[in-house]
């Protein structure tokens, strides 16, 4: 056990997105024998009692291009079948976020 137990969880790189009532978080992390994966987690508050409740994915590199083929085909067939706007947001210590953008692009 000890470090390399530590070490399978440890983060190279995460990145947060705040989009409303959700954020979600992009992190790379490192295997025992260092190879990068990464996991995306959508964390959302439950209102009836604040508890947050979080739902995860792990994406391994051999399956990086797969699944971002599949997405961008899922994004462009939402994209050409309805109107899309996206909410951007900046983060405020206030319960209502600030509107910023309306505007959405997507590339993969």
């Amino acid at each position: 056990m000890g470090d390399f137990d530590n070490r399978e969880r440890e983060e190279v790189f995460s990145k947060k997105v705040r989009a409303g009532k959700r954020t979600y978080f992009f992190d790379v992390k490192a295997t025992r024998s260092n190879d990068y994966y990464i996991t995306v987690t959508e964390s959302k508050k439950r209102l009836e009692d604040g508890v947050f409740i979080k739902h995860k994915i792990f994406l391994y590199k051999e399956d990086f291009e797969k699944f971002a083929e599949g997405l961008k085909d899922t994004i462009d067939y939402i994209k050409s079948n309805q109107e899309v706007i996206e909410k951007r947001y900046e983060y405020s210590e206030t319960p209502e976020a600030v509107k910023v953008d309306d505007d959405f692009s997507f590339e993969i």
